[in-house]
């Protein structure tokens, strides 16, 4: 899935993946086998390097208990070429899981973006002109030549440039461009300079992606409805809703309007969005609540309580599935 130019990990590549093997000469160790396993789903996921919290998290729904101490145990064990093989393809799956759960929000940095600033010539003018205005800090009219680092650090994965840190290639292009050292260049000249080196990360973009995961949270649901399944869970919510609504329910108007008050004060505890977070999640509330007050039950008893609370989760959870909402970490 893709959203505004990001691209969202939800498992729906991996779900069409059907893993193989390579040949093996006798049995393979756990160790081993998760090596194969984890780059072979990074080849699938574009070549991203999969967080260390995932790959836990889908070992331990795969191999028997979660721990450090069944890490260890799995990873010393030799498997045949069978147990490997389907080993490979839960554990495949397993990570599938654990992406619709909770997926992440990446840039693929191919090369393109850069490449349609590069072929229209007045869209890489512009570019230029802005980039040289924002470096030249002291309104001269000049650079120098070391402020095309800043350059491209200005620009950005919005704009198609990894981090240094994430494709240290950015300073051999740089340097095998002269874009070193104390000497002033001029708007023109910096345009000049700036072509090349960009035509050249944009080249080595496309043979070797940089994929780059952001701090945003996708909302989908996907917890509400883990919490729905578990009737322990859902019990234990109810009560903790009840407990602060109880002075309340004297109807349905007034019993709405205090579950909405809880969940925008605690649903982030239960899988919802927070409340503050942007103007999508006062549409979500409206929605839900809107669809429920039409509804027009009133709610009596604990019991038909539960049941209403059971329906505002689910209309939260199918809202939720058709209209995930992304959730800025860094704010």
């Amino acid at each position: 899935m893709s959203e505004s130019g990001l691209t969202v990990l939800d498992g729906t590549h991996l779900r069409s993946f059907n893993p193989s093997l390579p040949e093996l000469n006798g049995s393979v160790s756990g160790a081993q086998l998760l090596e194969i396993a984890d780059s072979k789903a990074s080849t699938s996921l574009f070549g991203l390097s999969l967080p260390q919290n995932l790959k836990a998290s889908a070992l331990s729904r795969v191999i028997a208990g979660p721990g450090d101490h069944a890490d260890v145990t799995f990873r010393q064990t030799e498997l045949d070429k069978d147990k490997a093989s389907k080993f490979l393809s839960d554990y495949i799956s397993a990570i599938a899981d654990e992406l619709k759960d909770d997926p992440l929000v990446v840039s693929i940095l191919d090369g393109n973006t850069l490449k349609m600033f590069l072929e229209d010539e007045d869209d890489y003018a512009m570019l230029a002109e802005n980039l040289f205005t924002d470096m030249d800090i002291e309104d001269k009219g000049k650079i120098c030549k070391n402020e095309l680092r800043n350059a491209l650090v200005h620009m950005g994965v919005e704009m198609g440039i990894p981090p240094f840190s994430e494709f240290p290639l950015l300073n051999d292009i740089l340097k095998k461009h002269g874009a070193e050292g104390e000497e002033e260049l001029g708007q023109a000249q910096f345009a000049e300079l700036l072509q090349p080196i960009l035509q050249e990360t944009a080249d080595a973009l496309s043979e070797n992606h940089v994929v780059i995961i952001h701090n945003v949270k996708v909302v989908n649901g996907s917890k509400l409805r883990k919490l729905l399944a578990d009737e322990k869970q859902f019990d234990n919510v109810v009560e903790r809703v009840l407990q602060e609504t109880k002075s309340g329910k004297d109807g349905l108007q007034k019993t709405t309007e205090l579950i909405r008050s809880f969940f925008k004060k605690h649903g982030k505890d239960f899988g919802l969005p927070p409340s503050e977070s942007n103007d999508a999640v006062i549409l979500l509330y409206d929605a839900v609540f809107s669809e429920v007050e039409n509804e027009e039950s009133v709610v009596k008893a604990d019991n038909e309580f539960r049941e209403y609370m059971k329906d505002v989760l689910k209309k939260f959870a199918e809202q939720l599935e058709d209209n995930p909402i992304y959730c800025d970490l860094d704010d």
